[in-house]
C-alpha cells in the first residue's frame, strides 16, 4: 500500500473506544477464571478460587480511580507471569486434546475398494476433530491438512 492510500484508510478507521473501569474488570475477571480453570481439575476446587477471586476484587470496589488503574495492571501482570499454565486447557476433540483423531472412521474407499457402498452408508465426512465437514462453516478439511500442535489448531 502506498502512503496516500493509507492516509485515506487512516482517516475513515475507527478508533477502539476506551474500556471503562468495570469492562475492563470484568474482562480480567472472566480471563484469570479461564487461566484458573487450567489449573483446577476438581469443580469444587475451582469454585473455592473462582469466589476468593471473586472476593479479591470486591474488596476494592469502591477506591479511587488511580488504585483502581494500578490494581488492574497489577493483576494483568500476576495473572500473565505467575498463574500462567504452560499448557493451557483444551476442548477435548480440539488439536491437542485427548479426543483428537481418537479412532477416526476408516474411509470408505477402503471398506469397499469395488466401489458398491451399502444403502444404509454415511454419506458425511469427518474432519479431524471428529466434527462433520460442512463448507459453509468453513470446517471441511478434504484434502491435504496442516496440524499445529503447539498452538493447538488446524490449517
Amino acid at each position: 500500500m502506498n502512503n496516500v492510500f493509507q492516509t485515506a484508510v487512516n482517516q475513515w478507521r475507527m478508533k477502539p473506544e476506551p474500556l471503562t473501569q468495570n469492562q475492563q474488570v470484568a474482562r480480567l475477571y472472566r480471563k484469570s477464571l479461564k487461566v484458573l480453570n487450567s489449573w483446577c481439575i476438581e469443580r469444587e476446587i475451582f469454585n473455592e478460587e473462582g469466589t476468593a477471586i471473586r472476593n479479591s476484587i470486591e474488596e476494592n470496589r469502591d477506591c479511587s480511580a488511580n488504585k483502581a488503574s494500578r490494581l488492574i495492571r497489577e493483576w494483568e501482570q500476576k495473572i500473565q507471569i505467575d498463574y500462567c499454565h504452560p499448557d493451557p486447557y483444551c476442548v477435548p476433540y480440539m488439536p491437542g486434546g485427548t479426543l483428537f483423531m481418537r479412532n477416526p472412521p476408516i474411509p470408505m474407499e477402503v471398506c469397499f475398494p469395488d466401489g458398491n457402498l451399502p444403502a444404509d452408508a454415511p454419506k458425511v465426512l469427518f474432519n479431524p476433530d471428529m466434527t462433520v465437514c460442512k463448507k459453509e462453516t468453513g470446517k471441511a478439511a478434504t484434502g491435504s491438512l496442516l496440524v499445529d500442535f503447539t498452538m493447538k489448531s488446524m490449517y
